[in-house]
């Protein structure tokens, strides 16, 4: 046993110290109390917090405790039972699953209650030692107190208490986390950053936002209609709480509006955090940048929190790793779709822990068009019962914005428009004209040659392999240094230097080509005089024809084109969305930017994908919600013979997982090469890689497809650095070719990338 005779529950810091059980019990309970506050549930947290590691007072735990102590070997005694046990007999129900869950995940009531069914004799016995040891050695006597733990009345409602349990949950993870942190730290207590004053952060951004249009250097023919965009935002940002929806065309600073309507939100209502949700990492860190620039005080206070690392640490079990994931201190989080929806939907500590931080918070979805339509019943669902029960406001901001009010989850959901007459302010900014040439259309080949006539062109095309033909096309046609190439086979370093590359000599008049896939539509400040943009769901191609004479300036409109390629890929995801496109747009028919043509394309793709059918994944999902069966919303639900899960319905934002790889070469230069191949080996030797490290490769990591690592020669040229090429969490360092105007290269038949 432990020196002293002492019961912890945790073995010794650096500093010598032992942690005791009693104090980690209290320290998370008053810490989990705090964080569930902003929603109501601060008594059910604290409760939750007090009886987690109950436990582990059991003499046996104990003694391996001692015996592991100093060691990477885990003490291999459940301790969660009596915990879970205790919380039941103080009416806390279903909520006792967060005790049972605290470590492995949340599961469901069934498997809890086999669970406790089947505790072994010993488990049993273990379980009598310890409350003995609480009450008698201990002590800890606020488990003599008499009564039942009180639940809020409206938590009772299924929906409500699944979310409920879920940010009750990261509440309980999040203080034991810090808690046990602290021990190992050799703090005195938990630092927990206090809430910011958005009074203050408001008014930050207002002069650091009137300083940055002083100081353009260009003024563009629509810089009016972006002031009163802004405008409007700031106006809607004192209504009560609610959703909100931003719809104006794209290039009237939609990312600067939108943050303003938070800020003035969050401080009109005594709000606690922003957090924005883009969908795609080049739009994070491009978004992220512009917050910091107009958010950071003198005094170098950062109040911006980017998350969206490429090596997904809430995938990994080890301790560190956990205990490093980001928990969105932050009062502005700047986010993807993905980290967001997934975390929301996950079950494993790690990845919830910073789910609470939601409650109180203005949520502003970038490009809301983006969400994957398999997943919007859920979503949705989820999005208005924060919005209705938790004290959350939602921003719906996009230049396509869906029709959401179509689905059953937002029926009868009064929305504000921020911008009142949303068609009139389309025909004002419209700055393009748009051609079809479908039929017949031109070959990749051909519409390299056209595009190439073109002093400066962008070409928006499927797939990378279809983005690398056209680019090849251009190298025979055009000199050196006009043609370029924008894919995800290309890391984000490599990214940003060729589109810094572009818009110099997009600036300067110089004759420019750019291929890219459509990681260029969304909150990519580029603008061309002609935009040619392969087939592709509506929503896509209006976006296309927002890189076209996005700033107004030129003399005439700016031309989008849009093709079908007899030879050019498409996702097989498309296919349903394109047959919805052709039906609503093309010649004879409305153009993409009709906003009453755009609300009846997604009514007719909601209808083709059956979206509110019982069968369907997304209400499969919302099913699991009701019935709090955490691991089918996550895993998907067990076949009954097999028990194995059916990942067919489980909740997920991307449909395959591909593997993230670090290229070195996707470094500038030779120098800038080398530290980053100390950073992976830094990495890879490390016993507890640092996560500024792992933040330091962000910029060189790419992602392989999955269909490319089933090809075992493409498998063999990722080194492991974080744990098996191809498994959850994973990070591989490339071996392979690498273009220095392409990215990896790969068997064009062996992947097929969207982006």
């Amino acid at each position: 046993m432990s020196a002293g005779g002492s019961i912890y529950a945790h073995s010794e810091n650096g500093q010598g110290d032992w942690h005791a059980l009693t104090d980690h019990l209290r320290g998370t309970a008053e810490l989990a109390a705090r964080f569930a506050a902003p929603f109501g549930g601060e008594r059910v947290a604290w409760w939750l917090g007090l009886l987690h590691d109950c436990g582990k007072a059991a003499g046996g735990w104990q003694k391996r405790l001692a015996l592991v102590a100093g060691t990477d070997q885990p003490v291999g005694l459940d301790h969660k039972m009596l915990g879970t046990r205790l919380a039941m007999e103080r009416g806390l129900g279903s909520f006792a699953m967060a005790i049972a869950g605290h470590h492995g995940g949340l599961t469901s009531p069934e498997a809890l209650r086999e669970r406790l069914k089947n505790l072994t004799k010993s488990e049993q016995e273990r379980e009598a030692d310890a409350l003995r040891m609480l009450i008698n050695e201990a002590p800890l006597p606020e488990l003599a107190a008499a009564g039942n733990v009180a639940i809020p009345e409206v938590w009772k409602q299924s929906l409500v208490r699944e979310m409920a349990l879920r940010l009750t949950f990261s509440s309980l993870c999040d203080a034991d986390f810090l808690d046990t942190a602290a021990h190992f730290a050799g703090a005195a207590r938990p630092t927990v950053r206090p809430d910011k004053d958005f009074m203050v952060l408001r008014d930050r951004f207002e002069k650091a936002r009137a300083a940055l249009l002083r100081e353009r250097a260009n003024s563009s023919a629509i810089d009016e209609d972006r002031e009163a965009v802004y405008r409007a935002c700031v106006t809607a940002a004192g209504a009560k709480q609610g959703v909100f929806r931003l719809a104006a065309p794209t290039g009237v600073g939609k990312t600067i509006s939108a943050g303003g309507f938070a800020l003035h939100h969050a401080a009109a209502h005594g709000l606690r955090r922003v957090i924005v949700a883009v969908p795609f990492l080049t739009i994070t860190e491009q978004n992220a940048a512009v917050y910091r620039t107009l958010l950071s005080g003198a005094d170098g206070d950062d109040v911006v929190l980017e998350h969206h690392s490429g090596v997904d640490m809430d995938q990994t079990s080890r301790r560190w790793a956990r205990l490093a994931a980001e928990n969105w201190d932050a009062p502005f989080v700047v986010t993807t779709t993905v980290r967001l929806f997934e975390s929301l939907f996950d079950r494993r500590p790690a990845a919830m822990r910073r789910l609470h931080r939601l409650a109180g918070a203005v949520i502003v979805l970038d490009e809301v068009q983006s969400l994957p339509h398999q997943m919007l019943m859920p979503i949705l669902g989820a999005l208005r019962t924060l919005v209705d029960y938790f004290g959350v406001t939602v921003l719906l901001a996009s230049a396509t914005q869906p029709d959401f009010w179509h689905l059953s989850p937002f029926r009868e959901l009064c929305a504000t428009e921020i911008v009142e007459n949303p068609v009139a302010l389309v025909t004002r900014l419209r700055r393009v004209t748009f051609e079809w040439r479908i039929d017949p259309s031109p070959t990749l080949a051909e519409l390299a040659e056209d595009a190439a006539g073109h002093r400066q062109a962008l070409v928006v095309v499927n797939t990378t392999a279809d983005a690398r033909t056209v680019f090849d096309a251009w190298n025979s046609q055009v000199p050196d240094g006009v043609a370029w190439h924008l894919s995800t086979r290309m890391c984000a370093a490599h990214r940003r230097r060729v589109l810094t590359a572009v818009r110099k000599r997009l600036d300067a008049k110089q004759p420019v080509l750019l291929v890219s896939t459509q990681l260029i539509e969304a909150g990519v400040d580029v603008d061309f005089p002609i935009v040619y943009r392969a087939m592709a769901p509506a929503d896509s191609l209006l976006q296309a024809a927002g890189r076209a004479n996005r700033e107004g300036n030129l003399a005439t409109l700016g031309r989008v084109i849009i093709v079908d390629p007899p030879d050019a890929g498409q996702p097989s995801a498309y296919k349903t969305l394109v047959e919805a496109t052709r039906l609503h747009f093309g010649p004879g028919r409305a153009d993409p930017d009709c906003l009453d043509a755009l609300r009846a394309y997604y009514q007719s793709v909601y209808g083709a994908l059956n979206l509110e059918d019982p069968r369907s994944v997304g209400q499969r999902i919302q099913d699991a919600r009701h019935r709090l069966d955490f691991s089918a919303v996550t895993d998907g639900p067990r076949d009954p013979v097999t028990d194995i899960p059916d990942r067919r319905y489980a909740f997920k934002m991307i449909s395959q997982d591909g593997v993230a790889v670090v290229t070195s070469r996707g470094a500038a230069d030779e120098l800038e090469r080398a530290e980053v191949e100390a950073l992976v080996q830094r990495v890879q030797n490390a016993p507890r890689p640092e996560g500024e490290d792992l933040r330091r490769l962000q910029p060189y990591v790419t992602t392989v497809h999955p269909s490319a690592v089933r090809n075992p020669g493409v498998l063999a040229l990722m080194k492991p650095i974080l744990g098996e090429p191809g498994q959850p969490g994973s990070l591989a360092e490339w071996d392979g070719g690498y273009d220095q105007h392409t990215g990896i290269e790969l068997d064009p038949r062996t992947e097929d990338f969207v982006c």
